[in-house]
This record gives structure tokens, sequence and C-alpha cells, in this order.
């Protein structure tokens, strides 16, 4: 009798889970604004949401529909066009520079909260004549998020000027948010950023949708076809 009683309360418990969180719907998402130049990918709480499509020029804004779920762990692999053995572009005749800006649609913006890591830079020393790259290993998991960033510097913000980007840039809402690199914006060619978002800065309270592939479908009653009668 208790085992049917616990079994009865499970399953009242997983009705009750299933009344209250529904299937998300567009309007249940938000939008993303990201430019970088050059490139980027964009993870979501430790999920690949968002590539630039364009490695180089023209330099493009990827707009996105994201699904949020609070605390909500933003990484971001940046990437300024580069040659990986001399860190320099167009026929290593030119020392680049990155930049990356990014705004979401429930106000969170790229600023200097956010923690920034430099995983390949050069030409070391601004050295053109023998221009020697250095690498880091990537950190494992450094997407992920239950990883620790405490020991990550910040990132560093720059001004539209320092960063000088293109037309479509001045077609899309940045507003409020700011260009970030690391402590380098010449030498270093390809950063990490992470940021986590306890809570949505504008204050609206969202659904939070990522236990929904683990609840169990209620089930209705199965119809029993019709017997068929039997002539005598």
């Amino acid at each position: 009798m208790f085992n049917l009683l616990v079994l009865a309360v499970s399953w009242v418990s997983v009705v009750e889970a299933q009344q209250a969180i529904r299937k998300p719907r567009i309007d249940d998402a938000i939008f993303a604004n990201i430019y970088a130049d050059n490139s980027f990918k964009l993870y979501i709480n430790g999920d690949l949401v968002a590539v630039d499509s364009i490695s180089f020029v023209p330099h493009n804004v990827v707009s996105v529909d994201l699904l949020p779920a609070y605390p909500m762990t933003i990484a971001v692999m940046a990437v300024d066009n580069a040659d990986p053995e001399t860190g320099m572009e167009y026929a290593n005749t030119n020392i680049g520079d990155g930049g990356f800006i990014l705004k979401l649609g429930d106000g969170t913006v790229t600023n200097d909260q956010w923690k920034a890591m430099k995983v390949s830079w050069g030409p070391v020393d601004g050295d053109t004549d023998n221009p020697p790259v250095e690498n880091v290993p990537l950190p494992r998991n450094w997407f992920g998020v239950v990883f620790d960033d405490s020991k990550w510097p910040k990132a560093k913000e720059y001004s539209q000027e320092e960063i000088g980007p293109k037309q479509p840039y001045f077609y899309t809402d940045f507003s409020d948010a700011k260009f970030i690199w690391s402590d380098d914006l010449k030498l270093d060619n390809v950063v990490l950023f992470r940021k986590v978002v306890e809570s949505p800065p504008d204050g609206k309270t969202r659904p939070d949708f990522r236990k929904l592939n683990d609840l169990v479908p209620q089930r209705g009653e199965k119809r029993r076809a019709p017997r068929k009668r039997r002539e005598n």
C-alpha cells in the first residue's frame, strides 16, 4: 500500500511539472547581435549556438535568436584573421587588429566585466622581420558551465574609433555594448571570452526550458478497437 502511495504521488508530481512547463515558442527567444573582427564561435550554457560564416572579409553582423536559461554562461572564441605561423595578414604584409561586441535582447552587453584569455598571439614583440607566433593549448571545457575562469584577466574595452568597425555594424543595435578584446588589440589573434549572467538584466522573468527532455510525456488512455461481432 505504501509503495502504491509513493508511486501515485510521484506520478502527480510529473503531471504537475508537465502542466507547469510548456513547449517554447519563438517569442520566448531573445535576439543576439554579434560583430567580430574577424570571426567568432558563440556558446550558451555549454552549447555551440552561433558561428560566424565569414571568416575574414567582408566584415558582417550575425543576428540569431537564442533560448535563454539563467544563470546563463556565455563563452566566445574570437579570432583575428592572421597567418598561424607569422601572426600577420595580407600575404604577411600587415599586422591586423581584433575586436568583439555583443548585445542580447535581455540587456546583456559586452564590457570590461567579461573575462578574456589570449591563446594565440604574434608576431611576438611586433617583430615583422622574423615574425614568431606563440600559442597555448585551449583549456579543457573552456566553454562549459562549470569551468573556473577566476584566474582569467578582465577584458579590456576599446572605443569605436580604435576598432574601426565596418558598415554593417552601424545598421545594427549595439547600444550600451562596448568593444572588447585582450590587452593587446593588434598582436593577440585568438581570444577566449566568458561571462556568467546570473539573471536577466532587464528584470523580465523567463521560463527555463532546459529540463523539457527530462519529462515523461503524460499518457492518455489507449482506445481499444471495437470487437468484431461473432456470427453464429
